[in-house]
């Protein structure tokens, strides 16, 4: 999974990741193993991550939220230069990503998967949408274009190998589709900031980065959300 950039530095990572036995306890560096292998789209496909249950499981420690979040800081203290753990308590996924330089990732999604991306990000995390309607990407992006449907499908197959997002069950014959833990954390603040100052062109903080996407709402008045 990647990270589209750090933010974090760790003087020397290496030397850190080699005695990172001496941070964590042998039960922690074993379920820090767990979770990196089942975050590997090779390994879990559509299943990426762990359950924070699953983890407490590994570390014993049921319903301890001060040993739980302990282990994710230590963890991250320790590999913050190549790897991050997240926990995404709204979707119970705990994940490792793997962060890459930018140049990696803009060869990983090309500008019309990062758009989609992008625009199930605004919906879901901006608008608090539960999830994003096949209709709606294509209304957005492909409804002039020839083959619109073929196009678009083959633009959201990257995003789905990845583990960005997933399938949606709308107990309908509606496709939709919804973000996972990695979807979410794929965007840097940075990255975000400098998306909107692109558009604006002026530099932007975090707040006003949020509060363009809450007032630039893509619907029109009287239009279905």
């Amino acid at each position: 999974m990647g990270d589209w950039e750090s933010n974090e530095t760790n003087v020397n990572p290496l030397n850190v990741m080699q005695s990172i036995r001496g941070i964590l306890t042998e039960e922690e560096e074993i379920t820090f193993m767990n979770i990196l292998f089942s975050s590997s789209a090779s390994i879990r496909s559509g299943n990426f991550g762990l359950s924070r249950k699953e983890v407490e499981k590994y570390l014993r420690i049921q319903g301890n939220d001060e040993k739980f979040h302990s282990f994710i800081i230590r963890v991250n203290q320790a590999v913050s230069r190549y790897f991050k753990v997240i926990y995404d308590e709204r979707r119970d996924q705990i994940v490792v990503v793997m962060r890459v330089p930018a140049r990696a990732a803009r060869n990983t999604l090309s500008k019309e998967s990062l758009a989609i991306l992008l625009y199930m990000f605004y919906q879901q995390e901006v608008l608090q949408h539960e999830f994003t309607l096949f209709d709606q990407l294509l209304n957005a992006f492909g409804h002039e274009t020839t083959k619109a449907n073929q196009r678009l499908l083959l633009n959201i197959d990257p995003l789905k190998k990845i583990g960005a997002i997933e399938e949606y069950d709308t107990s309908s014959q509606e496709k939709a589709y919804q973000l996972t833990a990695i979807g979410v954390n794929m965007f840097s603040d940075s990255f975000l900031r400098r998306t909107v100052e692109f558009s604006q062109s002026h530099q932007l903080n975090k707040e006003e980065v949020m509060k363009f996407f809450r007032r630039y709402n893509l619907y029109q008045k009287g239009e279905n959300e």
